[in-house]
């Protein structure tokens, strides 16, 4: 199989490209470069893997299941690389003197082929590739100077360079992982005019929009695994993105709702990849100001309209801190930076603001954490910086976390050149980096990247997901939506396809879904608006009104108008489930939850009822007598069938 994958790699990576007719081809003939020679063995376990990939717990997997940890690298340039002031026509003006036009870096320096084996020498699988909204709607060719080392891409436009890195890549076994960047090609990040995804006069709309083109747009080719829905999130001069308020800055809202569509609208197999919040508040000392990064996902996380596919994100810099902006200057303050922690400190902020999602397992949060930018220069000579760098290294190792060093290509020599790049070229194509004798990142460079961490199959546990009514609807099932609106003008809660309701909050609007095999694998499903199917002699709440299942069925989702519960929603079940019995669970006046509280802390500050995982809720009690909350109040919970 591995011998069939690298005569088909090499064939569309040459059909593709035509690399044939890139000048300098000749240069590189006879004994191959040290990296050249080095990528032969890791080229080819990098095909070793089958699409799609999805999500286990705290791992990505592949299609069989195997371990898939994304050891990556930031191929940036197709974002933009102006930084804002002065003649754009001018490097000078560019981040690190290199004019990227928008198009990935070193296309000018280097032949893809070279570029692509330097980058398996590295040890990667896989690239995240940053773009700008900008770019997919740029209409002239890139000049022919950004493509001079890959002439068969001249007279294309900054996307169509971009689909032929795309396809390049995927031929030759690497997966990507499409990273919107920037609304604009200028370079990130501070106040730049894309600090949101919804920046400079871009609706949430029209972002999704574009998210939903790319995924169609690279949909038939399956090492596309990704999208990276937005980068470095934070605030502009007069706002803060905020984490589930329901307007018009919820970053937790506005990526639940670009995530589904791209998977309901363009393409179901791919991951979605959600960063945390990179900064709120004001970089002044006396003013609240902070890196939430992921610690709001421990009370609100996203379910996905298809399971298995979320991951979280989280970027780390020694020169930035959990509450310090990076600057010097103007936004200083006094605040530590990442490289004043003791190694042991930093262990501890990393876990409290990123690593706790996928160390902390059974829970509706718990997902795999990827930390897609990490870096330092090459030429970095300060021992803090140095010491945070190895005490980071040192943590991804332990904590065998998926990664992606920032940025991965550079230029070097003349007046432009990024030190912090693992591969650095110049004008003629020649390599320096960490490849190479005498970079100091090298041995934790290579200590990271050898070292062994799990692999193999990974089983599939129970999984928990949290659903909220907060602002709107939380219809997480493809199944339910393709039946339309059930309950016209409440907010409704729809646990994902393959799970059963298992907890609610009694104020909040908050629900718990716990993975089940239990739903019919045909048959729609049925909205319950009074107590017609509690049989005679089956009141289990008593005094309450009761919306309960029909037999063989079980819950999926309710909806409520107000507080006040509207309508519960019941699927058949595959299997026979009981006719009668079970037991009432009140949440009313406290929580009434298994030992253990699998799946967490899913409405944090309210009355929670939840059922064993042994069992299956059948039914939703609440009152409407005067005074009291007509909210959910009690669940009728029975024992659920073997494997169910």
């Amino acid at each position: 199989m591995q011998s069939v994958l690298r005569v088909v790699r090499g064939a569309l990576l040459v059909g593709a490209l035509l690399v044939s007719a890139v000048p300098g081809a000749a240069a590189q003939a006879g004994p191959p470069r040290p990296a050249q020679a080095a990528a032969a063995d890791t080229a080819d376990a990098a095909v070793d893997w089958a699409p799609p990939l999805s999500t286990r717990g705290r791992h990505v997997v592949d299609a069989h299941g195997n371990r898939f940890r994304l050891r990556s690298g930031n191929w940036d340039g197709a974002q933009g690389s102006w930084n804002g002031s002065g003649d754009i026509a001018d490097p000078a003006g560019h981040h690190a003197g290199q004019p990227s036009h928008g198009i990935p870096l070193g296309l000018d320096r280097t032949p893809l082929p070279t570029l692509l084996a330097d980058f398996h020498a590295l040890g990667l699988n896989s690239i995240r590739l940053p773009f700008s909204n900008e770019m997919l709607r740029a209409t002239a060719p890139v000049p022919d100077g950004a493509v001079a080392a890959n002439p068969a891409l001249r007279g294309r436009t900054p996307l169509q360079v971009f689909d032929a890195v795309v396809a390049a890549l995927t031929a030759d076994g690497f997966a990507v992982i499409l990273n919107n960047h920037t609304v604009t090609t200028r370079w990130c990040c501070a106040v730049d005019g894309n600090e949101r995804w919804n920046s400079s006069g871009q609706s949430t709309a029209r972002w999704a929009d574009d998210w939903v083109f790319m995924a169609k747009r690279y949909r038939a080719n399956p090492r596309v695994v990704g999208a990276d829905l937005y980068n470095e999130v934070r605030r502009d001069v007069w706002d803060d993105p905020n984490w589930g308020l329901g307007d018009n800055h919820d970053w937790h809202a506005a990526a639940q709702e670009a995530g589904d569509r791209i998977l309901a609208e363009a393409n179901p197999d791919l991951l979605i990849v959600v960063e945390g919040i990179n900064w709120q508040g004001i970089p002044v000392d006396g003013f609240p100001h902070g890196r939430p990064t992921l610690t709001p996902v421990r009370t609100l996380s996203h379910t996905l309209v298809v399971s298995g596919k979320l991951v979280y994100s989280a970027h780390f810099y020694g020169y930035t801190g959990p509450n310090h902006s990076g600057a010097t200057g103007i936004g200083e303050t006094s605040d530590l930076r990442y490289q004043d922690l003791s190694r042991e400190q930093l262990r501890q902020v990393v876990h409290d603001q990123a690593l706790y999602v996928s160390a902390e397992t059974g829970k509706h949060f718990t997902a795999p954490v990827w930390i897609s930018e990490f870096g330092i220069g090459a030429d970095e000579t300060n021992g803090r910086p140095r010491d945070w760098f190895r005490n980071l290294t040192e943590l991804l190792t332990d904590a065998d976390v998926d990664y992606a060093y920032w940025p991965l290509v550079g230029w070097s020599g003349g007046s432009g050149g990024d030190s912090w790049a693992l591969l650095r070229y110049d004008s003629e194509g020649r390599r320096t980096g960490v490849l190479d004798a005498g970079d100091w990142r090298t041995p934790l460079w290579t200590g990271l990247t050898d070292a062994p961490g799990r692999t193999g199959a990974v089983p599939v546990t129970p999984a928990w997901y949290q659903l909220t009514t907060d602002h709107r609807d939380h219809n997480a099932s493809l199944r339910v939506r393709a039946g339309g609106d059930w309950d016209s003008g409440a907010r409704k809660a729809v646990c994902p396809d393959g799970s059963r309701l298992a907890g609610l909050s009694h104020t909040g609007g908050r629900g718990l879904c716990a993975s089940s095999a239990l739903r019919a694998g045909t048959g729609g499903h049925t909205v319950v608006r009074d107590e017609s199917h509690v049989p005679a002699g089956g009141d289990w709440a008593g005094g309450y009104t009761k919306f309960q299942c029909p037999a063989g069925q079980f819950l999926i989702g309710h909806s409520v108008r107000g507080e006040r519960v509207s309508a519960a929603l019941c699927a058949p079940a595959r299997t026979a489930l009981p006719a009668s019995g079970g037991r009432t669970v009140w949440f009313d006046r406290g929580d009434n939850r298994p030992p253990g509280t699998p799946g967490g802390e899913f409405a944090s500050g309210h009355y929670k009822g939840q059922c064993l995982p042994t069992e299956y809720a059948a039914g939703i009690a609440f009152t409407t007598r005067f005074g009291a909350r007509t909210s959910p109040a009690a669940l009728l919970c029975r024992p659920a069938p073997p494997e169910a």
